[in-house]
C-alpha cells in the first residue's frame, strides 16, 4: 500500500496547494499562507534549523516526515528538503495521516 501522507501531498500538489524548497517554504511561512511544513528526516542541519526558526516565529506547525527523495517524488520533483501545505483542508488531512503513522509535530 502506498504511503497515505505522500499520496495526500501529491494530490495537494496537483491542486497547487504545495510549495517546496527552502526559499519558497520560507516565503510562504512569512506571508502567512503556509498551514503546515513538512521537513525531510535527512534534511541538512542548517536547513532544519532555519525552517524550525521561521516556523516557530510565525507559529506554523512543522512535521518531520520522509526523506528528501520521497518528498520530492511525491510532488513530482527532484529531491526537496521541505514542503509547505497552503490549504487548511489538505493540512488537516496530512497532519492526521502523519499522526496515524506515528509521527508528530516537532517542538520548536
Amino acid at each position: 500500500m502506498r504511503d497515505k501522507v505522500l499520496s495526500l501531498l501529491g494530490i495537494a500538489q496537483k491542486a497547487r496547494a504545495v510549495v517546496a524548497g527552502n526559499f519558497l517554504v520560507e516565503q510562504a511561512v512569512s506571508k502567512g499562507t503556509a498551514m503546515m511544513v513538512i521537513l525531510a528526516e535527512d534534511a541538512a542541519p542548517n536547513t532544519t534549523d532555519g525552517i524550525r526558526k521561521i516556523t516557530h516565529h510565525y507559529g506554523v506547525p512543522v512535521f518531520l516526515y520522509g526523506t528528501k527523495d520521497t518528498l520530492g517524488h511525491a510532488i513530482g520533483k527532484n529531491e526537496r528538503s521541505c514542503a509547505a501545505v497552503l490549504d487548511d483542508g489538505f493540512a488537516k488531512a496530512i497532519r492526521t495521516a502523519i499522526e496515524s503513522a506515528g509521527g508528530k509535530e516537532l517542538e520548536n
